[in-house]
């Protein structure tokens, strides 16, 4: 199963759980200090350095969808790499993947 199949199926279980998840989710991605496009490359760096590779494609998904450029993900993915070690090295190739075949 996809991970948005996978998401949908969760939400249509918990409703009220994604209900405030949307809403952390709204407010954490809105603009501000940083836009929207480098709030999302921050996602995709912590998802490295986490480990999370459907985080990875869905935080590329929107940086592309607001206007990330590659130069900025490569940094992100370079102080992913610092804090994670190895194993972010590893999906900061999936990452880049990710974002090259958008």
């Amino acid at each position: 199963m996809a991970a948005k199949a996978r998401i949908g199926a969760f939400a249509k279980a918990s409703p009220e759980l994604f209900q405030g998840l949307a809403k952390v989710s709204k407010t954490a991605s809105a603009a501000g200090s940083f836009s929207p496009a480098q709030k999302e490359v921050m996602a995709i760096a912590i998802a490295v350095a986490t480990g999370c590779e459907d985080c990875i494609l869905y935080h590329v998904d929107a940086a592309r969808r607001h206007g990330a450029d590659l130069p900025s993900l490569i940094e992100a993915l370079e102080v992913a790499a610092e804090m994670g070690g190895g194993p972010a090295v590893m999906y900061a190739g999936k990452a880049l993947e990710a974002f090259e075949a958008l």
